[in-house]
Order: C-alpha cells, then sequence, then structure tokens
C-alpha cells in the first residue's frame, strides 16, 4: 500500500465515486495504470483539535492495514475523510463500514455519489 500525499491525487480522487459512512467518506478512483493501491487520509479541522484530529486519522490507517484486501483493487486510489463520529463509534463497526463502503465503491458506475441513499 502506497501513500497519496500530493494535493493533486486527493483532487482527483475527489472526482471519483463518493460512499460516506457513518465515521467516514470514502472516495475511490481508477487510475489510468495498473501500478499499486493508493491511500489517502484526512480530517478537518472541523472535526475537533489536533489531538482529535490524529486519533482519528490514526483509526482510519488501522482499519486499512488490517483489512483483508480482497475488496481493495489494483489500480486504484482511495482517500478516506474522517468525521467526529469516529470519534465514537466501536472499532468493529467501522471496519464493517468500511468494507461495506469498498463493496459499494467498486459497485457503481464511475464519478456517482451516494450521497442520499
Amino acid at each position: 500500500m502506497e501513500r497519496l500525499k500530493q494535493r493533486a491525487d486527493f483532487l482527483a480522487a475527489a472526482t471519483g465515486t463518493k460512499v460516506p459512512a457513518a465515521a467516514f467518506v470514502l472516495q475511490a478512483r481508477k487510475r489510468a495504470d495498473d501500478g499499486p493501491v493508493r491511500f489517502g487520509f484526512t480530517v478537518s479541522k472541523k472535526v475537533g483539535n489536533a489531538v482529535e484530529r490524529n486519533r482519528v486519522r490514526r483509526r482510519l490507517k488501522e482499519i486499512v492495514r488490517l483489512s483483508d484486501g480482497k475488496r481493495i483493487q489494483a489500480g486504484h486510489d482511495y482517500v478516506l475523510i474522517g468525521r467526529r463520529a469516529a470519534l465514537k463509534l466501536p472499532f468493529e463497526r467501522m471496519t464493517d463500514d468500511f468494507a461495506g463502503a469498498l463493496r459499494r465503491a467498486h459497485s457503481a458506475p464511475l464519478g456517482s455519489s451516494f450521497a442520499g441513499r
């Protein structure tokens, strides 16, 4: 797994599929190449102070690290946008939501959004 670090990569991922969950929003975009999977993590200052934002970011990174990798597809960029609910939700629920979000992201047409579903 590689990390997204360039702003342009985050902006490109924002044009892909968006799947909201209670603790995060997953953005997924297929790249033109079949290179390794890349993940980006972001948490807005609206979530809380630096300690809370870092805690959310660490939880999101751990979810990705522990995922079985069956639904993660090569040649894709994923961005997880943390929400405040990630501070209080049980970790098991967040991992289940992540698996479901990946399933929904790959079953959707490109550029679609699941907001309001």
